[in-house]
Formats: C-alpha cells, structure tokens, sequence
C-alpha cells in the first residue's frame, strides 16, 4: 500500500484532499456548485460523508484549472450543492490497484462517481489525455421494469481518450449489480501497462486492454494511460447521463443525499495472484 485513508480523524485530511469549488456543472449541465462546505464534505464515525443539497449557491462559472489568468470569471447559480474532492498536486499514480469502500445514495438524478484524471494534460485537453471512471451509478434504486428485481442498480466503469472535445471517444461496461442498493461495496480497478481490469467486491466486471484505447496526441499504443493520475471522489446532481436514464431529469424528492466513504486505498504491485499478469512493471 503506496496511500490510504481511512477516515479516522474528525475532519478531512487537507494533507491529502483538496476540493474543487465551482458552478461548472462538470462539462455534463449537472445542478450543483461543489462547495468545501462541511455541511457537503465531513467526516463522521470514521465515514467520509459527501452530502448534496436541495439549496440555491452561487460561485465560479468555470472550475480554477481553466479560469484564464488575469480575467474576471463569471459566475452561476446552481439549485443544490455538494462536494468534489480531489488529490491533485497532493498524489497521484500510475498503475497500481485502487480500491474504494462506499455506500450510495439513490434517487432519480443523483450521480455518485469515483475516477481520476491525469495529473498533466500531456496529451492534450480532455479527453486526449484520458480519463479513468472506476465506478458510476446514476438513479439508483429507481423503478425500472427491466432491470433485475424492478428498481435501477447499474454500474458502470469507464475510460475516455482519443482527442480533445468534441473528438473525444470512450469505451465503457456496465452491468446490473443489485447488491449496490444496500450498504458497502468495493470498488477498484487493477491498472497495468497496457490493461485494466474493474472490480466490485473483488469481482472482475470489465476489462479494457490497449488495443480498446488511442490518442491523438501520440502514436504510443499505451498512451494516454501511461502517466500519473490523480483520485476524485464526487456527488452529483443531474447532468446528461443520470437525466436521460430511467424516469429522466432530477427527482427533488430525499434531499439531503449521502454518499458514505469508508476507506481509499491504493497499492502498488508485481504480480496480480489469480492469473500471473504484471500489474506494474516500474514504480510510478
């Protein structure tokens, strides 16, 4: 294990998470401004809690990586808020196993996601540098008559590259997990040269390899997932996934919604047990 927390101050750690404070609404049109409010980010009972709320904020139109130096940024008004946590500047890794113990929340228009992003743009804006979603679920628990047991308990994992917007591609599986509607699971990837594998509790679910992946910004088949990346944890509200699935737009019913963090952890090895593959071949 190269990085952990568990959780068990009375605060989140500002050694290893920084917040992103925004109206953007994340590039996708989501509702929320993410705020460093402990009312949206805390740490209770050894859980981190990320909380959205059904109230009205204003703040930056843009998020503070793309505000252009020595220009007024404008602002926006969004109908709730939550938090977005990140480690940028703080860590990042390339390859390695990263596992993630939640609970989330459920709900037409609530989005819980767990990714990364690169620590440098090296090949470019997104997504020719790339993109890792270890874990999406948008409208969980929502009545679905063709989902397994009636209600929406999809996951998705998911990775973004080819060349900047709107030239940008992906590659993604989801798959109906419906132990996800009730309390912990853990989600990971195990990232390799060349390689990814998704996990829920400890599960294979997806597996990408570098021949599903490209940029444009080099001819470099490992590319852009041979750099370091760096951890986000987020709850959304709305935006074009969640509100084009299931009964559409945003419920405004529930609120306030939780998404619960027991553990992160990432862990740098040789050999993956169950099949003999390298998992990294050089520390990041």
């Amino acid at each position: 294990m190269v990085w952990s927390d568990d959780f068990d101050g009375h605060t989140v750690d500002r050694s290893k998470w920084g917040y992103e404070v925004d109206c953007w609404g994340g590039g996708n049109n989501e509702r929320q401004c993410y705020t460093d409010d402990p009312r949206n980010a805390s740490v209770k009972d050894g859980k981190l809690v990320i909380t959205a709320r059904k109230e009205y904020s204003t703040g930056p139109a843009l998020p503070e990586r793309m505000r252009e130096d020595g220009k007024k940024v404008a602002v926006a008004t969004k109908p709730f808020t939550s938090a977005r946590l990140i480690t940028r500047e703080k860590a990042a890794w390339r390859y390695g196993k990263i596992e993630i113990r939640a609970k989330l929340p459920q709900g037409q228009g609530i989005w819980s996601a767990i990714w990364m992003l690169p620590e440098n743009d090296r090949y470019g804006g997104w997504a020719a540098s790339g993109e890792i979603d270890i874990l999406e679920a948008v409208n969980l628990g929502v009545s679905c008559k063709d989902c397994e047991g009636g209600r929406e308990s999809t996951i998705l994992g998911t990775l973004h590259f080819g060349g900047e917007w709107p030239k940008n591609k992906l590659a993604s599986t989801e798959i109906e997990y419906p132990p996800v509607l009730d309390g912990y699971h853990t989600y990971a990837i195990i990232w390799r040269k060349g390689a990814f594998r998704w996990l829920v509790d400890g599960k294979v679910f997806a597996t990408k390899q570098a021949s599903d992946w490209s940029t444009t910004g080099t001819d470099d088949p490992d590319a852009p997932f041979d750099q370091p990346f760096y951890l986000i944890l987020n709850l959304a509200v709305g935006g074009g996934l969640p509100e084009s699935r299931n009964d559409k737009g945003v419920s405004p019913k529930g609120f306030p919604k939780e998404m619960l963090v027991d553990w992160v952890r990432v862990s740098h090895c040789s050999v993956e047990p169950e099949t003999g593959d390298v998992c990294i071949d050089q520390e990041s």
